[in-house]
């Protein structure tokens, strides 16, 4: 069996997947498509849509690491509201893109800040800290453009830190580090095979490619409305992003002490419900302001809390910060200019 395994994209182009599409499917392009020129405030389809490869996915104390990469890609990073262009650069090898995970709960980790190291014939050829980032078709992962030296087999170690955020439930019982350990078989020809296709007729309008179905990872989604845990007091939209506030009466288990109910907020980006870290959220509850942790749960996912003492009736949940991740084509946009959004119990 050969080692490498392309990931399937059944779905990635959204409604109606890729059935009898083969044909639109190219071989590696010099540089990606040029920018749609107005593009909305908002989420939007990228001019076209990658396939990916993996070198492998590997399990050690509780998390499971899976090593990805495909063709070099442009992606924004994000300061403050400020977006800057990260462009390809003609000595980038690939975008290479480690995803790590609660193998328990196949809860994604956007806290753990991996740092790639690449070495051949015991000799350094690279030290990298991916950029926490998020694009349509991968969700969230730590990615970055990377520069090899040429044909061959690579020794990667991804070495994953302590955890960043706050962890409850079985997550609280996390490694304060963990390293995996890959073997990379390289070569410019098996990178150019990767498959990719451009969106023309969607390219630049509003809406989203589909989560691939990718054999051995986690989606990055949290769980939707109606499986969130607890009372859903309602939802709103602020930067293209949903919002949505839930109250429930287990504050102990958060760490609230006597507190007797739990206010989760929980950011998502529309269409696939992903995961949007590194906010500064805080919440005016019933006329006082408090400022939101962020935490993973197994049972909320990736969320911002607080201890309250009854169930509030009015909650308007502020965003200090929008996400400080980095963006692929679709939502460097998105998610930036973010208003109150105000729900009642």
């Amino acid at each position: 069996m050969r080692r490498r395994r392309f990931l399937a994209l059944a779905g990635a182009t959204g409604a109606g997947g890729l059935a009898g599409c083969t044909g639109l499917f190219q071989t590696r392009p010099a540089y990606a498509p040029p920018l749609v020129k107005d593009r909305p405030d908002a989420v939007y389809y990228p001019t076209h849509v990658e396939q990916m490869e993996m070198a492998g996915v590997k399990r050690k104390a509780g998390y499971a690491c899976a090593l990805t990469y495909t063709y070099p890609h442009r992606f924004w990073l994000v300061t403050g509201t400020h977006t800057k262009e990260v462009a390809i650069k003609s000595a980038d090898t690939m975008h290479v893109m480690p995803v790590v995970w609660d193998v328990v709960t196949g809860r994604v980790l956007p806290d753990v800040n991996p740092k790639l190291t690449v070495t051949q014939d015991g000799g350094s050829v690279l030290s990298d800290s991916p950029w926490p980032m998020l694009s349509q078709p991968m969700g969230f992962h730590y990615g970055d453009n990377v520069h090899l030296p040429g044909d061959g087999r690579y020794d990667v170690t991804v070495h994953v830190g302590a955890p960043a955020a706050k962890r409850t439930g079985s997550l609280a019982d996390a490694p304060e580090s963990v390293s995996f350990e890959f073997t990379l078989e390289y070569t410019e020809s098996r990178l150019n095979e990767i498959p990719w296709h451009k969106l023309p007729e969607k390219k630049g309008t509003r809406g989203a490619v589909s989560h691939m179905d990718m054999e051995m990872l986690p989606a990055s989604a949290v769980p939707t409305e109606a499986d969130l845990p607890g009372s859903v007091l309602g939802s709103g939209r602020s930067g293209d992003a949903d919002v949505v506030v839930t109250v429930l009466d287990d504050a102990s288990r958060f760490g609230g002490g006597s507190s007797k109910s739990y206010l989760a907020v929980s950011p998502r980006s529309p269409y696939n419900r992903y995961l949007l870290p590194m906010m500064g959220l805080s919440a005016t509850v019933d006329g006082e302001t408090r400022d939101l942790t962020q935490t993973l749960d197994p049972d909320l996912g990736l969320h911002y809390g607080t201890a309250v003492g009854e169930a509030p009736g009015t909650v308007t949940v502020h965003v200090d910060a929008p996400p400080q991740f980095a963006r692929h084509e679709g939502y460097e946009t998105a998610f930036l200019d973010m208003s109150d959004v105000t729900v009642r119990g």
